[in-house]
């Protein structure tokens, strides 16, 4: 028996199948997805690898001596028969390697060998009367460990002092007490307020029946803000749970588990597990063995919990499908939508989205057929959605008014605090000031690692969003010497500063990646601000998606225009979509809502839509667009992105690379570049790209990316390349 294995190493040389020949004493117990040590290369040098297919076929003849497998490094295999066809439709469709796709299905703790958590604890061994124990200390020790049997280790109960280690040890000796080890579980453990099921309005009725009773295996939910998608969702998985089926809930950001895990945990207890990127590898590990051995049947988390290795999975949600983040940035570059598609065909599974913006090529799929599309218009018990009013700020500076905020947005502020309600204001920039620059020569301190601005924070450093170095604030233009240094444009620190000029009692939060940085941090805002323990939430984009508070009765969005002027074709869609979400935050509880969205364009179609809550008629405007450009979902993008600390090198690649492309790139497909990124280094690194625009498939895709690592290889080694299929950021 043989063995085709994937060897667990980053170079692109061996992103291939090898092959191995399999002792006779592992045939019984090999299997496809087991991890295995092996001998490789010219020393055998003992190396990881995954079984990706075992060949029994034992006449195989080759031309070359075949080694054999070292050992097994696991039990039981790591991926199933399943998982390897998610990996293989991944490398093809992303240009991955196989390697970046299996680490998305092992978490990287197991990799590196963590094990599960343990502690030796104490249980009462056998029942004793009080004369048999003799001493006092004894009895009161008994009687301890008798109401709290199998809790506490040795160090436990002997830490306050009330107990002796000796006691302890006697009584372990007499055969009062025993040892045993217990796996200690590392995450979640907290206890919820229990979530009762909620009287579902004709709506939640309709679209729980069709996803059900459907014989269709994609739905997309288009529900305005506050219609109770929630609560479909959770009779969603009731219904899979009942069957004995798992489920996966997937949701955009970490900002969101907090909401999620609350309404999760208290509808259905321990049998939900968490999965993001804030756990720490032991707390990945534990959630993934339990999701593995069944004893969590549902689990909710950011993208990468769709990888989680459920059993007989029939459920999948994403909510706020829209979203960005569902795109990863990082090999591979995988849209989560497109992964949960091809499982739901693998697995037989429903795949549900939802989403008040649905993403405008989703929408362009349901009312084609390939979603089954349901609509939810109403919020639960027929509240209205908020008033919205578009504040023209160009009236605002004619009338002398400098203020980050607007005289409409102030005096709802100020009647919001008089009501003793609550106010969120948006802005999706974090930080002090935009920038730094010279009134008198012009000169913007730039991050010398990356061509971008740095950023002001009010503690007194510039900081690189891109990099993360920090530099101490300047008084002096370093090129003209001049004082006359100014901070120009606003990030979430300032706004927090001006509205405690304009509001010297308001207690306010603020929700951004600076805040937010630490462990349980989103959950600890979240929680202060739900108990009414401040009056205004200031945020980026984190307060935007799925918060459900229901004492917010005013929402203020600055500086709307933001988003619009990106170098971007989603740009007046990615608008759109912000503005309905974060204002879908206001009026949830008894008390009408209001928004205040201040703009420097107030007539742009994506702002007035918006107000109209008019998602069809953005939906029309931008397909005609996309049909004129052949963009997405007319056409695909291959992003070519590469960059080296040498520009000059850098450059000679790209035309180089350019020459060869022209060659497979058909008339039909538009290249544009070589050019500089628009943001042309990032860490001492400069970048270059080149686009290719048209209707290509996954072959071709391959062909370039094979042509790309062949040409860098023999050309200039240390030049890094990526490619990314319909990107979310071209910059």
């Amino acid at each position: 028996m043989y063995a085709e294995i994937i060897i667990n190493s980053d170079a692109l040389d061996i992103d291939k199948l090898f092959t191995y020949k399999i002792p006779y004493e592992f045939q019984e117990r090999i299997d496809i997805g087991f991890r295995v040590k092996l001998p490789f290369g010219p020393k055998n040098k003992p190396i990881e690898g995954f079984v990706f297919s075992i060949l029994r076929d034992t006449s195989i003849k080759f031309d070359y001596k075949v080694k054999e497998i070292l050992t097994l490094c696991d039990k039981e295999a790591m991926l199933t028969k399943n998982d390897i066809e998610i990996i293989k439709f991944m490398r093809k469709k992303y240009l991955c390697r196989y390697i970046d796709a299996i680490r998305l299905m092992i978490p990287v703790g197991i990799m590196k060998g963590s094990k599960e958590k343990t502690k030796k604890v104490i249980y009462i061994n056998k029942e004793i009367d009080d004369q048999e124990l003799n001493k006092e200390n004894y009895i009161n020790l008994y009687n301890f460990i008798l109401d709290n049997d199998g809790i506490f280790s040795k160090a436990e109960i002997t830490s306050n002092k009330q107990f002796s280690l000796y006691s302890l040890n006697k009584l372990i000796e007499k055969n009062i007490f025993r040892v045993e080890e217990q796996v200690v579980f590392r995450y979640n453990v907290r206890q919820y307020e229990t979530d009762s099921s909620k009287k579902l309005t004709e709506e939640q009725s309709d679209c729980l029946n069709k996803i059900l009773s459907g014989t269709n295996l994609k739905y997309l939910i288009k529900g305005v803000t506050g219609s109770g998608k929630t609560e479909v969702y959770m009779r969603l998985v009731e219904e899979m749970l009942n069957e004995g089926k798992s489920a996966v809930v997937l949701v955009p950001e970490i900002s969101l588990t907090p909401q999620m895990i609350e309404r999760f945990k208290g509808r259905f207890g321990e049998n939900v597990a968490l999965f993001h990127s804030r756990l720490s590898d032991g707390e990945r590990f534990d959630e993934w063995y339990r999701i593995k051995e069944g004893k969590a049947k549902l689990a909710i988390g950011a993208r990468s919990a769709l990888f989680l290795p459920f059993q007989d999975l029939g459920l999948i949600i994403i909510d706020e499908e829209h979203e960005n983040t569902y795109k990863s940035e990082h090999n591979p570059k995988y849209q989560a939508r497109e992964v949960s598609e091809f499982i739901c065909e693998l697995k037989k599974c429903k795949l549900v989205l939802g989403s008040a913006t649905p993403n405008i090529e989703s929408y362009y799929r349901a009312i084609n057929g390939e979603y089954e599309l349901i609509h939810m218009n109403k919020r639960v018990n027929g509240k209205r959605m908020p008033f919205m009013k578009i504040v023209d700020m160009r009236e605002e500076l004619k009338n002398k008014n400098l203020s980050l905020f607007s005289k409409t947005l102030l005096n709802e502020l100020d009647e919001t605090l008089k009501n003793k309600k609550q106010a969120i204001l948006f802005l999706n920039r974090r930080g002090y000031s935009t920038f730094i620059s010279c009134r008198s020569c012009g000169y913007v301190f730039k991050c010398p690692e990356c061509d971008v601005s740095m950023t002001y924070h009010k503690n007194g450093y510039l900081i690189c969003h891109y990099c993360g170095r920090a530099e101490q604030v300047q008084k002096v233009c370093p090129k003209c010497n001049s004082k006359y240094v100014k901070f120009f444009g606003a990030g979430t620190e300032r706004v927090e500063l001006e509205v405690k000029k304009f509001f010297p009692k308001a207690r306010i939060l603020r929700m951004d990646v600076d805040t937010t940085r630490f462990k349980n941090a989103h959950e600890s805002i979240y929680n202060s601000f739900k108990n009414g323990e401040a009056d205004i939430l200031i945020g980026t984009q984190m307060v935007s998606k799925g918060l459900d508070f229901k004492n917010v009765t005013l929402v203020g969005v600055l500086a709307a225009d933001m988003s619009l002027n990106l170098p971007d074709y989603r740009a007046a869609e990615r608008t759109y979509q912000i503005i309905t979400q974060v204002a879908g935050r206001a009026g949830r509880g008894e008390d009408e809502g209001k928004v205040i969205v201040q703009s420097y364009t107030p007539n742009h179609y994506s702002l007035n839509y918006a107000m109209e809550e008019d998602y069809k008629s953005l939906f029309d405007e931008e397909i005609k667009l996309r049909r004129l450009m052949g963009n997405p979902p007319f056409g695909k993008i291959l992003l070519i992105n590469c960059n080296s600390k040498s520009e000059e090198k850098l450059k000679n690649f790209m035309y180089i690379l350019a020459d060869n492309l022209k060659k497979i790139v058909s008339e039909d497909l538009t290249m544009l570049g070589p050019v500089p990124c628009i943001i042309t280094k990032i860490k001492e690194n400069y970048r270059w790209q080149i686009i290719i625009k048209g209707i290509f498939n996954d072959e071709f895709g391959e062909k370039v990316k094979d042509m790309l690592y062949i040409l860098n290889k023999s050309v200039y080694n240390e030049i890094r390349v990526s490619i990314d299929v319909n990107p979310n950021n071209m910059t």
